[in-house]
């Protein structure tokens, strides 16, 4: 649990962490605004409100939270579908899906699920996070030449490539090529100073001011300066569905954005953050953010990265951050005004090339086949179909590996033997008994955690156990089961006893005993074949071994008389 966030305030820090980061959070703002389709005072507006409500309300103490690229492609796409259902009350039911998505993050962080989000194989992570910054990168291509976005998204933006070259307005992409240049190469002891993307924004916007002033650039315009409107949640019934989908895509893609960038400030900070109390934060950030008509935001790295470095120890610095940026939107938003759109969309194809998983993408053809597939064949759906698909079709196909995988491993703890084996950890005395039985006892051993995975090897394990007179069942190395392996080991046992094989369990691990009991073990075994170790087991069934053999002596005598 995260007590007392502010008890590690450093209040120096914390404000020169605060005034920097909301520096940084400029420009980005701006940028996510244009991008997202919403305008710049809803980047602003998302930046502030979503920055103050996470740092009050969240569950990590460094974390800057604010609108984000992944977050702002997946609203772009909403936004987009929403006004072309609904020309009207399209951007208002957008916004409905950014509360919807903040309730659902609020519901996930009270039911406690915080710490299953960021269960996920990180090639689908890769692979969707770099789709993520293609899509990004793509839907800057028209403002970055000058153009008009064209409808149809990612798809239709490269579709329209040819006319948008074809129309370049020149100036535009020369102030575009400017911005991306001095963000690329910009030498590294000077972005230590100052955010590159604070230079290349005032730097550029003054050149165009200068050379451009009469050529017709399209530039951001008057921004409302007084508080936001209330937007009241708007839906359709035949809309709702696909407005719960929206919501679901846009709340889980903030929860893993946020909660990775929270393992990030923990690895800086040497602290911990509580994921479930995080959650809960960043869904009333998104709630009132959607309710203002501001963008819906996550953990963002680059913000938490320089709060950290700068001094910033507490949600202070956040408060602060948010503070500065509400006095800009109140009192210096004509600034804003000359602000070249090309500008802009420069920034955001900046960060959308940030956002590309370089790291592994540079040594995918290192790493197994599989996972490289995995990783390219999210990022293709991502870009090209769907961005719930993808993840949902990459999960699945990299479980379904690791399954696979494990119960390989797992098959080769599936033991079934009549005599000593060295695999087996058998005392001296247990071996001797076993040995007497001179193999006609089946000592079936599995070790491990069993999934379901592992059921065809067990039942290859006991296919021929009518051959002998006794099967001891040895789970005490097994600490838990699945239904479906439960019910492998019904089978063999049950098939051990409908071939008039005595059976004897030994489980003393209390979840894999309660699995069994689950499926009513002990309605058809006897309680005296429950035991309470290895070696009574195999006593017991060297005992009725000993007696069958016995008895078939005398019949044979009998016979033989």
């Amino acid at each position: 649990m995260v007590k007392g966030k502010f008890e590690s305030m450093n209040i120096k820090g914390d404000l020169f962490g605060g005034v920097t980061t909301a520096i940084v959070s400029l420009p980005m703002a701006l940028a996510f605004g244009v991008a997202s389709g919403a305008g710049p005072q809803a980047g602003l507006w998302g930046a502030i409100l979503v920055g103050l409500f996470a740092a009050l309300f969240g569950g990590s103490r460094t974390l800057i939270s604010e609108p984000t690229g992944p977050m702002t492609v997946v609203m772009a796409a909403v936004l987009t579908t929403m006004i072309a259902k609904h020309p009207e009350n399209g951007p208002a039911m957008a916004f409905t899906v950014v509360m919807m998505a903040g309730l659902f993050q609020i519901a996930l962080g009270a039911l406690k699920l915080g710490k299953y989000i960021t269960l996920m194989p990180y090639s689908v992570i890769s692979g969707f996070m770099s789709g993520v910054g293609v899509i990004l990168v793509i839907l800057q291509l028209a403002p970055f030449l000058g153009q008009s976005t064209p409808a149809g998204g990612a798809l239709g933006t490269l579709q329209a490539i040819p006319d948008l070259i074809r129309n370049m307005h020149f100036g535009e992409f020369l102030l575009g090529l400017m911005t991306l240049g001095a963000l690329l190469f910009m030498p590294n002891k000077y972005k230590k100073i100052i955010p590159p993307q604070l230079v290349a924004l005032v730097a550029v916007t003054l050149v165009s001011m200068l050379l451009f002033s009469d050529e017709g650039i399209r530039r951001i315009g008057e921004i409302p300066s007084g508080l936001p409107s209330i937007i009241w949640p708007t839906f359709t019934w035949g809309l709702l569905s696909e407005m719960l989908v929206d919501a679901l895509v846009l709340g889980t893609l903030g929860c893993i954005d946020t909660l990775l960038t929270a393992v990030i400030a923990d690895s800086l900070t040497r602290k911990e953050h509580d994921s479930n109390r995080e959650l809960m934060g960043q869904g009333i950030a998104n709630t009132v953010s959607g309710l203002f008509g501001g963008l819906p935001g996550a953990g963002a790295t680059m913000g938490t990265v320089v709060n950290v470095q700068v001094g910033g120890s507490s949600p202070l610095s956040g408060i602060v951050r948010a503070v500065i940026l509400l006095l800009v939107v109140l009192w210096l938003a004509p600034l804003t005004q000359p602000i070249p759109l090309a500008v802009l969309a420069g920034i955001a194809m900046y960060v959308g090339l940030n956002i590309l998983d370089w790291s592994f993408i540079k040594r995918a053809h290192r790493v197994s086949l599989v996972p490289t597939c995995i990783m390219y064949g999210v990022l293709f759906l991502t870009v090209f179909v769907d961005l719930i698909y993808a993840v949902g079709i990459g999960v699945f196909l990299a479980n379904v590996i690791t399954i696979e995988k494990l119960s390989r491993v797992q098959e080769k703890n599936v033991k079934a033997i009549s005599d000593a084996d060295d695999g087996v950890p058998l005392e001296d005395s247990e071996r001797q008994l076993l040995d007497q039985a001179k193999g006609q006892l089946l000592f079936f051993y599995l070790s491990g955690p069993m999934i379901f995975g592992v059921s065809k090897a067990i039942a290859r394990q006991h296919a021929a156990v009518e051959q002998y007179k006794v099967m001891v069942l040895d789970l005490s190395a097994v600490p838990m089961i699945d239904v479906t392996v439960a019910l492998a080991l019904e089978n063999a046992m049950r098939d051990a006893l409908d071939a008039g094989c005595e059976v004897f369990l030994y489980s003393p691990n209390e979840q894999t005993m309660h699995q069994l009991e689950k499926i009513q073990i002990r309605d058809w075994i006897d309680e005296d074949h429950i035991v309470d170790s290895r070696t009574e087991a195999l006593e017991k069934g060297l005992a009725v071994v000993q007696r069958i053999n016995a008895e078939s002596e005398v019949v044979q005598q009998g016979s033989a008389i």
